[in-house]
């Protein structure tokens, strides 16, 4: 008796460990060669995404998946390989507005207000990438996040008809990024889950086109 329940456990815990080991491969696998860490390698697009997140921690400290994010974005518009930038993030808030926050960051360091678009309902990847193509009418972008976050994004887009490349920006070592990895594994589970069911973007809107 003892042995069948160590056997029922012991599946309870490799089957889950074996589906997020798979979700993990399939999704690095369809991103691979389409993530780019310098400037010169990545092709010009139109439009910049970049994914939001907040610009401080909890406790105040700053975010360095934020400022990395902000930086890489300014590398790609200086160096002529986007024209505009489209800012997805949450504004579920009166008091918290990741959108308004990261244009002006962007716009203080040189990019001009025109050249930015706010997406306020990026609440999770699915909504940025699918609004980006619905809402704002896109066919072809780049992503600006971390690797691991453009990979997902990628695959996402890709399986909502949008075609993206992505541009890492710089990663955050630590306890704190490996905090972050972790959770990646989860929400690349995640991913599947809403492709199963067909899970639609929290709101969709009015079009925006970006010219």
């Amino acid at each position: 008796m003892k042995k069948k329940y160590f056997k029922i456990f012991g599946w309870g815990i490799v089957i889950p460990l074996l589906a997020i080991l798979l979700c993990n491969f399939t999704i690095s696998s369809a991103a691979n060669g389409k993530t780019f860490s310098r400037v010169e390698e990545v092709a010009k697009n139109k439009v910049g995404l970049i994914l939001g997140t907040a610009k401080n921690l909890v406790g105040g400290k700053p975010n360095p998946y934020y400022s990395h994010r902000i930086s890489a974005t300014i590398a790609l518009y200086k160096a002529g390989k986007i024209e505009f930038v489209l800012v997805s993030g949450d504004n579920g808030t009166k008091y918290y507005n990741e959108p308004n926050t990261i244009k002006k960051d962007l716009t203080a360091a040189g990019i001009p207000a025109e050249k930015i678009f706010l997406d306020y309902a990026g609440f999770r990847t699915l909504d940025s990438m699918v609004r980006a193509k619905e809402i704002f009418g896109l066919e072809r972008v780049t992503v600006i996040s971390q690797k691991f976050h453009n990979e997902r994004a990628i695959y996402l887009a890709e399986k909502k008809g949008l075609t993206a490349i992505g541009f890492n920006a710089k990663d955050v070592s630590g306890n704190s990024g490996l905090k972050v990895h972790l959770r990646e594994y989860l929400a690349r589970v995640k991913v599947f889950v809403d492709l199963i069911f067909n899970t639609q973007p929290k709101f969709f809107g009015d079009k925006i086109k970006i010219e």
